[in-house]
């Protein structure tokens, strides 16, 4: 029987020490990443800015991204700062590399370390010889495999802290250079040689070609865009192939799948979507169903940022 989450829930990555959201106010985020402090835009900061002393602008940063009217736009810097720099996420020992992008990303959504911590905790546990009761006495049974599937992977961050957990990891997405990055970050974590597969493809397309070849997961992770394109043009629309997509992965679930997570960054769903998305894909598997809010706390006065929602079936 599936058991649902009452409501939703909100999940805080908090335990970073090399990030920090410092403050936050009109449309802005003032964020530490290592000894560099960035500023950039983001459209849920409705609320005021107070800055270092009340009413004043911020004036502690190194990077200040400058969004143009006509889209896009460009980053000021204050001091030279370097191309790429590092920060490490302790709790999991994981190394990933930061870049300033021009589209106003860093290559990281730091907020995502929550679902790192959930899903490593899972993969840990089943990987990791297990005692089983037998009858009236105890058997040690065998370390399980675990096979994940990331599904628009971006810079690879949840594939690193699957394959650092003890999984076999496949890493899919259609920008060669995101896969490219994804490879930096697990050679940056002491993965170079770790099981991961790195596939630069259209998402759908490869589920596809996954079920003919008989491959199986035992989890799947993904984080599809509103719109998009694949590695030959192909058009994403969210609304119009995410179920679709999610039907043809869950023919790629093992026999006994550990957890299935959807995250999103787009005003298009609300946690419950994703909640229902998953009870009707999922809903003669059992397991449980939590979805909700994930955020970063801010330094300055305790509030949280929410960052984007989250879907998790589990077993």
């Amino acid at each position: 029987m599936q058991q649902f989450a009452h409501r939703p829930a909100l999940i805080v990555a908090d335990r970073w020490r090399d990030y920090q959201l410092l403050d936050c106010g009109d449309g802005l985020k003032q964020e530490r990443w290592g000894d560099i402090t960035l500023v950039r835009p983001d459209p849920q900061i409705i609320w005021p800015r107070h800055g270092e002393k009340p009413g004043a602008p911020w004036t502690k940063w190194d990077g200040f991204y400058h969004r143009a009217e006509t889209g896009g736009g460009r980053w000021e810097y204050r001091r030279p700062l370097p191309d790429h720099w590092t920060v490490h996420y302790e709790p999991l020992q994981l190394t990933f590399k930061i870049h300033p992008t021009s589209f106003k990303h860093t290559g990281l959504f730091p907020e995502q370390a929550a679902n790192w911590d959930w899903f490593s905790a899972k993969i840990r546990h089943a990987v990791a010889p297990a005692t089983t009761a037998a009858t009236d006495s105890c058997e040690a049974a065998g370390p399980r495999s675990v096979n994940v599937l990331n599904l628009f992977g971006y810079t690879g961050a949840a594939s690193v802290a699957a394959a650092k957990a003890g999984a076999s990891v496949c890493h899919v997405d259609a920008a060669e250079g995101m896969v490219k990055w994804a490879r930096e970050n697990a050679a940056l974590s002491g993965l170079a040689e770790a099981p991961i597969r790195y596939i630069v493809d259209d998402c759908l397309k490869f589920v596809r070609r996954e079920q003919r070849r008989g491959r199986r997961y035992d989890a799947i992770i993904m984080d599809p865009p509103t719109y998009g394109r694949g590695a030959t043009g192909e058009m994403w629309k969210l609304e119009d192939h995410l179920w679709e997509l999610l039907t043809e992965c869950r023919a790629l679930l093992s026999e006994q799948p550990l957890f299935f997570l959807i995250n999103a960054y787009t005003a298009r769903l609300s946690p419950t979507v994703v909640a229902n998305l998953l009870a009707e894909l999922l809903h003669d598997r059992g397991g449980q169903i939590t979805a909700g809010e994930v955020g970063l706390p801010i330094q300055r006065d305790g509030k949280t940022l929410p960052c984007g929602i989250y879907g998790r079936w589990e077993s």
